[in-house]
């Protein structure tokens, strides 16, 4: 499958808007087969070359109005939030570039995650607004989809061995603009720290929490983790939600075992 024909197929509503700007910067070249009369074609949106950016021109078609999102928005949604975060210290580690490609491997495949680092190595040579991305995003990502794109980027940001405070701080101005409440933003950032209470924060309660708090909070965090929650996006999404789920159980376990109550 061609470059073109890949972005072409891979994406829904992230054609248009300041995401498909970006999209259609990075391309360049690639998007022969993509255009029509010698602009890019960002969904039922085009995109006038003026220099080195593009400039919008609103066609409110169909794909416009589209909300579901697909594997791809996901997909191009997860590589620009990456790009934002790896150069929030200032610097791209070769570490958090190998777990973004790893990671991408894991659930595309070799072939589709080589066509996406492509894509996303352009898209981190762009000055991206984290605003307007984010919103975005939070417009047309359902809630289950967005916590998942927050689990990663604290993955990436790990993947060094130290989340630095830049990254700490860069995450925490996207899970706003995407809009994640803090308890769901402490509950994920518990995953990648070892203290004494993260099986509570995982569970977004507290230590003085009753036995009856701690079970109902646990089923409500099951729910809201679970893999078919994000099933919309494909079996290797599901895949990748299994690890926040297993936190989840493994967190109840613990504090299961530590209180001695069934």
């Amino acid at each position: 499958m061609s470059f073109a024909k890949w972005i072409g197929g891979a994406l829904g509503w992230s054609f248009g808007g300041p995401i498909g700007a970006i999209i259609g910067l990075a391309l360049g070249s690639f998007v022969d087969n993509l255009t029509d009369n010698g602009a890019p074609l960002l969904g039922d949106r085009r995109a006038e070359r003026q220099g080195d950016t593009y400039k919008e021109v609103p066609n409110y078609g169909r794909r416009a109005q589209q909300t579901q999102t697909q594997s791809g928005d996901f997909e191009v949604s997860l590589l620009i939030l990456a790009s934002i975060v790896i150069k929030a210290d200032g610097k791209q580690d070769q570490r958090e570039l190998d777990f973004v490609r790893q990671q991408f491997t894991n659930m595309y495949g070799k072939d589709r995650a080589n066509k996406a680092f492509e894509l996303f190595k352009r898209i981190t040579k762009q000055n991206i607004s984290t605003r307007q991305v984010c919103l975005q995003i939070k417009q047309m990502m359902d809630h289950a989809s967005r916590l998942q794109l927050l689990h990663f980027l604290f993955g990436i940001a790990k993947a060094d061995g130290i989340v630095t405070e830049d990254e700490l701080r860069q995450i925490f101005t996207i899970t706003g603009y995407l809009g994640i409440s803090n308890r769901d933003y402490q509950s994920i950032k518990a995953m990648f720290y070892n203290s004494s209470d993260n099986a509570y924060k995982i569970l977004e309660i507290d230590k003085s929490a009753t036995d009856s708090e701690v079970k109902k909070a646990y089923r409500t965090m099951a729910k809201k983790y679970h893999p078919d929650r994000v099933g919309h996006l494909g079996k290797e999404h599901q895949e990748g939600a299994e690890a926040k789920f297993r936190l989840v159980q493994e967190s109840y376990e613990h504090i299961q075992k530590e209180r001695g109550f069934k």
